[in-house]
């Protein structure tokens, strides 16, 4: 009986082990998570702070029999090693195992930046169902929230902080905000929209250092304030958020949302080819026989750039894992390729990125700024590679299906740059007549 391990329960694995026991209904399936709670999607905790459902509503699989009734063993540990030639995982609570196929779904962590006051009980990321609650019980209505990142995550934890009447300022180093979604025009009119609902925006500055406040730990206090240059100036904040433009912003609470990366640390020595991500060719197959990756840690090739990409978000997640678990059940799937997609509501605000958005070498673009919005093309010859837009919420399904679809323009590439609003004209005389890939699908992120 061919024994399957999957490590990570989130939506990848939670996936992988479900297509698996459809196809092999007599194998052995062992689903391995770090985390207390049942299987969740880290993608409905801003709605969990925003109210609009409890803990229960950020569940995978709202039964709490799913997996039990699927056959499919669940241990709750974390992987801190593998041995890709003996086929063994190590385990932190001390157990060993043993697989004939192997899915590494571990997703991806976030980035803790080293900032000297991290460890204040006041600073949290916003992560997991633990983060979460923590968040909760200082995110009260009036409470001076800091939040460190403005990039898409840290777009979606800011929406559902404001929905909670905060004090909210955020604080991101790049000189826009979403700078790796969006050029500086599109990026810059998010900030104004943002500013305009009473967030308080800081871009191209960094925390220096977030120093506490009173004389519960007088002896870090001093340390802190002599490093930073911090004078003793009094507030009733439990912590004062120290930034390299000279502001200091006193804080209940500090939201860490600088980033993520593939939880992969554990393959050192495995055998396991990794660069970004767990490197994997078009049957999400690693280079050890047997052994397969999917989701946020995997880094699959991407047929719109040419090259191997890790690409965050559900809808990759879910068709990979797909793919790697009917490869492991011994049926043939390739995966057609890596969408680079993103659409994110800020505070009302829709902007899209897809594919390759700041454009190629060679090639040529066309933008429109007008009436609050922003709409941006780039051209590789006569095929759309990369878009992005804001506020312009009619074209996004289009965008998508123009460049994962890789449709040649002919005649309609010189007319889009004279308007490139004629995005639907293009497509429905382009994309059909070429039988490419014609649904919107969900667009949405994780």
């Amino acid at each position: 009986m061919t024994h399957h391990v999957i490590l990570g329960a989130g939506p990848a694995g939670v996936i992988a082990a479900e297509t698996i026991r459809k196809h092999a209904p007599n194998d052995r399936i062992t689903l391995v998570g770090d985390e207390a709670e049942p299987p969740y999607s880290r993608m409905a905790i801003p709605y969990l702070l925003i109210g609009n459902i409890d803990e229960r509503g950020t569940y995978l699989r709202k039964s709490p029999n799913h997996f039990d009734d699927l056959k499919v063993a669940q241990v709750h540990a974390r992987a801190v090693s593998v041995d890709g030639k003996a086929k063994t995982i190590q385990l932190d609570n001390g157990q060993a195992l043993q697989f004939d196929k192997l899915l590494i779904a571990t997703g991806s962590r976030p980035v803790r930046p080293p900032i000297p006051g991290m460890d204040s009980p006041q600073v949290h990321p916003c992560w997991t169902l633990e983060d979460a609650r923590a968040i909760m019980a200082l995110a009260k209505p009036g409470a001076r929230v800091v939040q460190m990142g403005a990039g898409f995550i840290g777009c979606i934890i800011m929406e559902a902080l404001a929905s909670r009447g905060v004090s909210l300022s955020v604080v991101e180093m790049g000189d826009r905000m979403v700078p790796r979604m969006m050029g500086p025009v599109a990026g810059n009119m998010i900030r104004d929209w943002c500013e305009a609902k009473g967030v308080q925006v800081f871009t191209s500055a960094k925390v220096q250092a977030i120093v506490p406040n009173g004389s519960e730990n007088p002896g870090l206090l001093s340390k802190l304030a002599n490093a930073v240059g911090l004078s003793d100036e009094p507030t009733d904040a439990p912590v004062t958020v120290r930034l390299s433009t000279g502001q200091k912003l006193p804080a209940d609470l500090v939201i860490s949302a600088t980033g993520v990366k593939p939880c992969i640390d554990f393959l050192k020595d495995s055998g396991i080819t990794c660069l970004q991500g767990v490197l994997t060719d078009e049957h999400l197959q690693t280079n050890v026989p047997g052994i397969y990756a999917a989701g946020d840690c995997a880094e699959a090739f991407d047929k719109v750039s040419g090259t191997t990409i890790v690409s965050a978000i559900q809808p990759n997640a879910a068709e990979q894992a797909r793919v790697a678990a009917l490869n492991m059940v011994g049926q043939t799937a390739t995966l057609k390729g890596v969408t680079q997609i993103n659409v994110l509501d800020t505070l009302g605000l829709i902007s899209t990125s897809f594919g390759q958005w700041q454009g190629v070498p060679g090639g040529d673009q066309v933008s429109l700024t007008a009436a609050g919005r922003h709409l941006s093309l780039q051209f590789k010859d006569d095929v759309l590679v990369g878009c992005n837009s804001v506020g312009w919420t009619e074209h996004v399904g289009v965008m998508r299906g123009l460049v994962e679809g890789q449709v040649h323009l002919g005649e309609w590439k010189d007319k889009l740059k004279q308007d490139p609003t004629k995005l639907m004209d293009a497509y429905l005389a382009s994309a059909q007549g070429q039988g490419a890939w014609t649904g919107a699908g969900d667009t949405r992120r994780r």
